[in-house]
């Protein structure tokens, strides 16, 4: 709709300032070195949402818990390497069961068309967008021009990253420690929920027990789960393949599949509660403010300039 695109241009204004954004980032950093970027990454990224639907919320999870640990620097993606030292932040059970070959697949893409010129943070940043708008979400105008880390920090990544069993106090913390805000960036970020998978052993321990658990929606989880711990069943059980914002009506339903979910609505005089109102009863709203928190979380440290590198191979330092 040309009237939402032009209010996600403003909005993408907006959000840099309000998040501090590295003056270094803009939308056309690739206009001339890479000028077809965003179609090499839509393309990359069409091909693998028809081989699993998921694909676009694998990148979004990938991108969230990058920039949670020391800021959007690729430092996720790479892998471990004795001999330099690195000791991979996939390691770590957030990062296990996220697929990480669609990245790859981007990085080649990108590397047989402009060798050497995008960075590895830049598409996490660029395909969480598409993978958004190819399931029915916003579209935006990624701030570009992120450069590589040549170093993990797997040490970080359970203290940083928000658990599904943390309570909305420890969630708020873990934002607000990242530099995001702790009602409206929770909220609004938390709503890529709205498509995507999670495995039993994340939720299991509400049915049957959680007073904030739909009792008829727990007796279907019950069933999901006799498959064991690895079994998956949808986030948004509503739409679960449509960005949307039926995350937040399933919250007001007690529907939410996540206790960090559920405990946004469900946690008495918090502050979130009225936001998730707000985005249950307006998806423009949502969509607006998802925007302005992705770009803000998408501006976190940064590295620019010369500092790092632009990794010919997302996993590993040149």
């Amino acid at each position: 709709m040309p009237s939402f695109q032009m209010s996600a241009a403003l909005l993408v204004l907006f959000a840099m300032l309000l998040g501090g954004s590295n003056a270094q980032l803009s939308p056309t950093f690739y206009g001339s070195s890479c000028p077809n970027v965003t179609s090499i990454v839509r393309g990359v990224l069409e091909r693998a949402v028809q081989s699993d639907v998921r694909a676009g919320a694998h990148i979004i999870r990938a991108h969230f818990h990058d920039c949670m640990v020391n800021g959007c620097d690729g430092s996720l993606l790479l892998d471990d390497d004795a001999a330099n030292s690195i000791d991979s932040e996939k390691n770590e059970v957030p990062n296990q069961s996220i697929d990480y070959s669609v990245v790859d697949d981007i990085k080649t893409a990108l590397e047989n068309s402009c060798p050497g010129v995008v960075s590895c943070a830049d598409i996490l940043a660029l395909a969480s967008q598409i993978g958004v708008s190819l399931a029915g979400g916003p579209n935006w105008q990624v701030p570009l021009g992120r450069r590589d880390s040549r170093r993990a920090n797997r040490a970080a990544v359970l203290g940083a990253i928000p658990s599904p069993f943390d309570s909305l106090a420890q969630q708020q913390s873990k934002f607000r420690d990242a530099g995001l805000d702790d009602s409206t960036d929770l909220v609004a970020l938390s709503g890529a929920h709205t498509f995507g998978r999670a495995r039993c052993g994340t939720f299991s321990n509400r049915i049957g027990t959680d007073p904030n658990l739909d009792p008829t929606f727990s007796n279907v989880l019950a069933q999901v789960c006799q498959g064991g711990n690895n079994a998956l069943t949808n986030l948004d059980t509503s739409t679960p393949d449509d960005f949307d914002n039926n995350y937040y009506t399933n919250l007001q339903n007690n529907r939410g599949l996540l206790q960090t979910d559920q405990d946004l609505f469900s946690s008495a005089g918090a502050s979130t509660v009225a936001i998730v109102n707000s985005f249950a009863g307006s998806q423009t709203e949502f969509f607006d403010a998802f925007v302005q928190s992705m770009i803000k979380m998408g501006n976190l440290s940064p590295l620019t300039g010369t500092n790092g590198e632009i990794r010919t191979v997302c996993g590993r330092i040149n």
